[in-house]
């Protein structure tokens, strides 16, 4: 660790600029760097990870101030406001909660924990420390899934039918790689089966009354293909997949009764088309350059902390930049609220209980 100390702030609302830390310099770190790069009322003032030499070179690579070996000490500079967490899985839900226990709020990289179970402790903790957690599903906070709620909100292709998404990879992986290893949580459910299911949920914002499901194991017990079929109480179906051993397109298609609308690359949506019954497509695109993928998550998640400052104007088509915002409401996001993540990991427990799936170290 530098022996430098960061100046000592109040970890409170009513800033002008957001200080963030990053905990677990991997790959999705460097995404997060990419997005926070353009934001005037954020900056990254720390980083750490369990190699100290790994901290050094993410710090050294995007002239962050600070770096730290472990975790606690970093966490315990008042001068850092927020959290991204971009560790493993199966590492999520202590970190969080060693966040939380230190009075720092938390955006944590999807999947928010393991399971539901986990998801609830951390929001109750959030809840009595008076801090803000929120999961990072990026898909969610993007200008063109927004629009696409409009649309759909507006009843433009009548009564939602069937949707479909899938999104795969076809990559082989080693055994220790994250993706096949079920000690770090691996498997495609929770790291590309999430995505369909929450287009699905963007789409229907309520809990399916069944889900069915099939899986593709690998040798090491997790799924490497995933397949699961949501019922609704509106009699509409979403057929789901994802996979890391297939190829195929990734793509959501949402079929009305009056039309249907196509996204492509759906997770990462810059456009949809509207094709109603009769009619050419209406194409909608609402484009921005990929190193801004996770640019509107943490602009988000920041106007949420910085609402109500005076000394804050922010331009932004984020819901969260409200003129009336109060304290109350630093604490919930509109577009990436508890009981969201807790509907989406609800769905995901229930696949997993139908294989048989428990990681290890999973609680009870």
């Amino acid at each position: 660790m530098q022996s430098n100390k960061l100046e000592e702030t109040p970890s409170n609302i009513g800033l002008s600029t957001i200080n963030w830390a990053v905990l677990g310099c991997g790959q999705i770190a460097k995404t997060f760097m990419a997005g926070v790069k353009s934001l005037v009322h954020a900056d990254v003032i720390a980083c750490a990870a369990s190699d100290e030499a790994r901290a050094a070179a993410f710090a050294e690579s995007f002239n962050i101030p600070q770096h730290f070996g472990d975790y606690l000490s970093m966490l315990q500079q008042r001068s850092i406001h927020a959290v991204y967490i971009a560790t493993t899985h199966n590492f999520h839900f202590e970190h969080i909660m060693l966040c939380l226990q230190n009075g720092k709020h938390v955006l944590c990289e999807k999947p928010l924990t393991l399971n539901a179970h986990q998801a609830k402790k951390a929001f109750a903790l959030a809840k009595q420390n008076n801090l803000l957690l929120m999961e990072g599903v990026w898909t969610r906070f993007l200008p063109a899934i927004s629009a696409l709620q409009a649309v759909l909100d507006k009843g433009s292709i009548g009564n939602i039918q069937c949707v479909q998404a899938n999104f795969s990879l076809n990559m082989q992986f080693p055994d220790a790689h994250r993706l096949n290893n079920p000690e770090l949580a691996g498997g495609a459910l929770l790291d590309l089966g999430i995505y369909p299911i929450t287009i699905a949920d963007i789409i229907f914002k309520k809990s399916p009354v069944k889900i069915t499901s099939s899986w593709i194991r690998t040798s090491t017990g997790v799924d490497k293909n995933s397949f699961y079929t949501l019922e609704y109480d509106t009699g509409a179906v979403a057929q789901l997949s994802a996979g890391f051993r297939m190829s195929g397109p990734t793509y959501a298609n949402i079929m009305g009764d009056k039309g249907d609308i196509y996204v492509p690359f759906f997770l990462g949506a810059k456009s949809f088309s509207v094709t109603l019954n009769g009619e050419p497509p209406q194409l909608h695109r609402y484009d921005f350059d990929e190193s801004d993928n996770f640019k509107f998550e943490i602009e988000h998640f920041t106007q949420l902390l910085l609402c109500g400052s005076e000394s804050s104007q922010i331009n932004s088509q984020s819901r969260a930049a409200k003129s009336d915002c109060n304290a109350e409401q630093l604490l919930v996001s509109d577009l990436m609220p508890e009981n969201t993540t807790l509907r989406v990991m609800g769905i995901m427990d229930t696949i997993r209980e139908q294989w048989g799936l428990r990681y290890p170290h999973e609680d009870a």
